[in-house]
C-alpha cells in the first residue's frame, strides 16, 4: 500500500531528479548568449506560433511588463519580429524570426543529442519505464495548466 509518506518521498525524489536533469540540459546549451527566460519565450513562440505579448506572458507565467522587456531584448537581438495586430491597433503580434527559429532548433538539437547519448545505453525495459514516466509527467503538467 502506498502511504502519504511514500508519495511525499517520491515527490521529493522526482523533483530533485527533474532539477538535476534540467541543470544537465542547461549545460548543453548551444547558445548561452541569451537567458533561459528568453529561450523559454522563443521555444513557446516556436511551439505555439505568433501571439500577443500578453498571451506569451500568460503562457510563460510571468507578468506582462516582464515579458515586454524579454520581447524588447529578443527584438534587439533580431530573434523575434514585432508586427501590428491585424484588428487591434493597440496590440502587436510577436513571432520568431528566421534567426530565432534557427536558435531554437540548435538548442533542441544540443539537448536531444545529449539525451540520446544517455538513453542509448539503457536496456529496453528501462526505456519502456521512461516512456511511461514521460506520459505520466506530461499528464500531470497538462492537468495543472
Amino acid at each position: 500500500m502506498t502511504t502519504p509518506s511514500d508519495i511525499r518521498a517520491l515527490a521529493a525524489d522526482l523533483s530533485l531528479a527533474v532539477v538535476r536533469l534540467t541543470r544537465h540540459l542547461r549545460g548543453r546549451r548551444a547558445d548561452a548568449q541569451i537567458s533561459l527566460t528568453q529561450l523559454s519565450a522563443l521555444a513557446t513562440l516556436n511551439r505555439e506560433g505568433a501571439m500577443t505579448p500578453g498571451a506569451l506572458a500568460a503562457k510563460e507565467r510571468v507578468q506582462p511588463p516582464s515579458m515586454t522587456r524579454v520581447i524588447a531584448s529578443l527584438s534587439e537581438l533580431q530573434l523575434v519580429e514585432r508586427n501590428p495586430h491585424p484588428t487591434d491597433g493597440r496590440q502587436i503580434i510577436v513571432s520568431l524570426s528566421e534567426a530565432g527559429r534557427a536558435l531554437v532548433q540548435d538548442e533542441n538539437n544540443a539537448r536531444e543529442a545529449w539525451m540520446t547519448e544517455q538513453l542509448s545505453g539503457l536496456p529496453p525495459e528501462q526505456l519502456r519505464v521512461l516512456r511511461d514516466a514521460v506520459t505520466i509527467m506530461k499528464r500531470i503538467v497538462d492537468q495543472s495548466e
